[in-house]
């Protein structure tokens, strides 16, 4: 009753607008705005100045509409004309597609042994999973350089036990950039399914053993289904950042990989034609954004 009437007093509906209205305004700040610039040069005309762009919008609204009809087609167009964007594009959807399914074949065993550890060791495991963190990014993915060239640390461990005659070309290839991607963001997937397998309900793989459900079927009919919030949690924190990953594939892949991130990057500062690259961004951004919107919607309707 008290709460309810806290709820109803001036004082109430102010910390409610407040704790709603914050994250509402961190993302109008950080995301919308930010993505409102990036679109309005998306629409402008590559100049030699200083930013290389020049706008294309008058004050009329009739020129605004003139504005978007041609450059839109000029820049966006354009990407639809070249295949090299959309080989990139492609690209960068199968290696993030790839780089999550093994992430996630790597990452749920590791998530259900934390979740099936002593309650005194789970913590321990927590903070081994996140010490990588503790390391500059840039640091870790230059030191799988020195573990995937030619007399780095993994041919000769595999030249040593006698498993290959001759170093493996593994460095410079896609092999290596699915590698970096996944050592990177393997505690993406970890967390949001050692958080789901964690709250599971243990009377229910109890009830079933009892009622004789062997422990193979019975992971596949309770533990994985009450798990999948996690799973597609950590499916989409490994995906999405990859699409646009470029430290990763300009340091461990070769001059063949092609992703997105690296297209970005030299339209921007080798070709400085950042009205091209910014339309690259913006519709990269609706390829991910885009079917998210549609699979929670879907999701939402489902647990209706």
């Amino acid at each position: 009753m008290a709460e309810q009437d806290f709820r109803q007093a001036p004082v109430g509906r102010l910390y409610r607008t407040v704790v709603i209205g914050v994250p509402y305004l961190w993302l109008l700040v950080f995301f919308l705005v930010p993505f409102l610039i990036v679109l309005k040069i998306s629409l402008s005309t590559t100049a030699i100045a200083q930013p290389p762009y020049l706008p294309v919008f008058g004050p009329s609204f009739a020129s605004i509409v003139d504005g978007v009809k041609q450059f839109a087609a000029d820049n966006y167009g354009f990407l639809f004309e070249d295949p090299l964007y959309i080989d990139a594009y492609l690209s960068s959807l199968k290696i993030a597609f790839v780089s999550t399914l093994l992430s996630l074949l790597v990452g749920y065993p590791f998530a259900y042994g934390m979740a099936r550890a002593p309650l005194g060791l789970r913590p321990i495991l927590v903070m081994l999973t996140i010490l990588p963190f503790w390391t500059s990014f840039l640091i870790r993915v230059y030191a799988w350089i020195g573990i995937l060239k030619n007399e780095g640390l993994l041919n000769q461990f595999l030249l040593w036990l006698g498993l290959i005659d001759a170093p493996l070309t593994i460095l410079n290839t896609e092999t290596a950039v699915y590698i970096g991607i996944v050592y990177s963001y393997l505690p993406f997937m970890v967390l949001p399914i050692y958080s789901s397998l964690e709250r599971l309900d243990g009377r229910l793989l109890e009830a079933a053993n009892d009622l004789g459900c062997p422990p193979t079927k019975a992971f596949w009919r309770i533990t994985f289904p009450l798990s999948l919030p996690g799973v597609v949690a950590g499916c989409f924190l490994v995906f999405i950042p990859a699409v646009g990953e470029f430290v990763i594939p300009d340091l461990l892949g070769g001059s063949e990989t092609l992703m997105i991130g690296k297209t970005l990057w030299d339209e921007f500062f080798n070709n400085r034609d950042w009205p091209v690259a910014s339309a690259v961004a913006v519709l990269l951004l609706l390829v991910l954004v885009v079917p998210i919107v549609f699979f929670q919607r879907a999701q939402a309707k489902v647990d209706r």
